[in-house]
């Protein structure tokens, strides 16, 4: 018989792999003062991933990740991978309860977990016997092991585990903005979609020195994670954020590329430390998570970097995103689809509506999920068909398509205000209200009104070092609205709930306006 050649694909275990050969003395990853060159790092990986096949690890078994932000939480990560095994990063703004949840949904068999971590997870081992291997860092439980202890005894040999483009890589769990979160089910192809397609779209190379500053279990970071290991370059972990911090790091480092959410891009701008900072070095500055706020837009372009990339992302599997080169005339949109994505704004019945019409966005492309875990029906619900039969998924948020194809974000539907029969989208009174010279921050919310049935009601945090007066932003901003969006108050607020983007919460928002509404 004749011997016939392999059909060979680049999976991103084996990509690491080649870095550490022809590069091992380079840093991979830098976190808190500690620096891992890539060959240390692909060998604590390949440990990993030893350690859980010879504990009984089967391909495709699904592997919590528990763990604060450590270069061990990308190591411990990335070596389920490696193993043949789906990665489950969990939240650590969980409560034990939803903890025990989600552990249970993704039928785990085995879980890293961080001194973080550690108060809410160890009595959950007795109730969650599914999960066969517990392994701790940075504390001792009884019958657990260590992540030290398999970094000194493991073999850093590359285990013999074939993958395939549709096997699972990972399960992210959804930030739970809008309800209960949902597993949202990643393969190879996916991640490697994700990997690539921002690495081309931002200008990640071997030498790109990138910046994370929000959690790692977070999809949104991996838009920074999962590029610069992809390229080969160095990736620097924020424990947690600290604006001075990030202007020092930056600085120190000579980043090159960073991810921040709006509201860390207001925390930046806020501090006296950014005039005198060296931001030369950034070439890239990635915001996603929420809209910004267009004077927010125009401070970070000329306070931080002009060279801001403003992204639409739907966590499920597609996104858009306007480019530094792209501000001056297409200010107010998120640009064009990444590479290998495609939008479709869709009307109430499913129909395709043309430019200028505002819709529900749809996407398509190699980056989207394969399901929700076990959500069936949730799944299904998502799905819109093409004229060519592909399947798109529904984001629920509201945008229109200009004539060239970019992208403008009205509003999530579910946030949108119905005021007198008049659909008011918070964004358009949120961009007015945040021009006051006292507002840093803004969130507007739909409130009970006996005779429009619900009102715009605008919750602001004040700028530092100001107490304003709620009625005169408020009249200042009714100047200003149209008839329908005007405010029936200002509230002041130190800070929002938010996901671990920094998107705000604002279902938790509305929640006690509406508790005994009668309407």
């Amino acid at each position: 018989m004749t011997d016939r050649l392999d059909d060979p694909q680049v999976y991103i275990p084996d990509l690491f792999a080649t870095h550490a050969r022809h590069y091992p003395g380079k840093d991979a990853v830098i976190c808190d003062g500690e620096r891992r060159s890539w060959g240390d790092f692909v060998g604590n990986i390949n440990r990993v991933a030893n350690h859980l096949i010879e504990n009984g690890m089967q391909k495709g078994d699904r592997v919590a990740v528990m763990m604060g932000n450590s270069i061990e939480m990308l190591e411990c990560l990335f070596g389920v991978v490696r193993a043949g095994g789906c990665a489950v990063p969990l939240s650590g703004l969980l409560t034990a309860d939803q903890l025990e949840s989600l552990l249970s949904d993704c039928d785990a068999v085995a879980a890293f977990v961080s001194a973080e971590f550690e108060e809410r997870v160890t009595p959950l081992a007795s109730k969650l016997p599914g999960i066969r291997t517990w392994i701790a860092h940075g504390f001792a439980a009884e019958g657990w092991g260590k992540v030290a202890d398999i970094y000194a005894a493991s073999p850093s040999t590359i285990p013999d585990i074939r993958h395939a483009l549709t096997d699972v890589f990972n399960i992210i769990y959804s930030s739970g903005t809008t309800g209960l979160p949902k597993g949202i089910v990643q393969t190879h192809r996916a991640r490697l979609h994700w990997a690539f397609s921002n690495a081309v779209e931002m200008g990640f190379t071997s030498d790109s020195r990138a910046l994370t500053t929000t959690p790692l279990y977070s999809n949104g970071t991996w838009l920074m994670m999962l590029p610069i290991l992809f390229a080969g370059g160095t990736l620097h972990v924020m424990p947690t954020f600290d604006a001075v911090a990030f202007l020092k790091t930056v600085e120190r480092e000579k980043i090159t590329h960073t991810f921040m959410v709006p509201a860390q891009c207001l925390m930046v701008l806020e501090r006296p430390e950014l005039d005198g900072a060296d931001l030369s070095s950034l070439r890239t500055v990635l915001t996603a998570g929420s809209p910004l706020r267009r004077d927010t837009k125009r401070d970070v372009l000329e306070r931080i970097s002009p060279g801001l990339f403003e992204m639409y992302g739907f966590s499920e599997g597609f996104a858009s995103m306007l480019k530094p080169h792209q501000h001056a005339e297409k200010f107010d949109t998120v640009g064009t689809p990444v590479l290998g994505f495609e939008v479709r704004i869709l009307d109430d019945e499913g129909n395709e509506l043309p430019p200028g019409e505002p819709g529900e966005i749809a996407g398509y492309g190699a980056g989207i999920m394969s399901e929700y875990n076990k959500r069936d029906l949730q799944t299904a619900e998502l799905i819109w068909r093409d004229e060519r039969g592909r399947t798109f998924i529904r984001s629920g948020d509201i945008g229109v398509m200009d004539e060239d194809g970019f992208l403008k974000i009205v509003d999530r539907k579910k946030d949108m205000i119905i005021s007198g029969g008049f659909n008011v989208f918070p964004t358009d009174v949120e961009a007015i209200v945040g021009q006051h010279p006292d507002v840093m921050d803004v969130a507007v919310i739909g409130v009970p009104h006996p005779k429009w049935g619900e009102s715009c009601l605008a919750l602001v945090i004040p700028v530092t070092g100001r107490n304003p007066e709620p009625e005169a932003i408020r009249d200042w901003a009714n100047g200003r609205l149209a008839k329908t969006q005007r405010l029936v108050g200002i509230e002041l607020r130190e800070a929002f709930p938010r996901n671990a983007l920094g998107k705000v919460i604002k279902k938790d928002l509305r929640a006690p306006y509406w508790k005994d509404a009668a309407i």
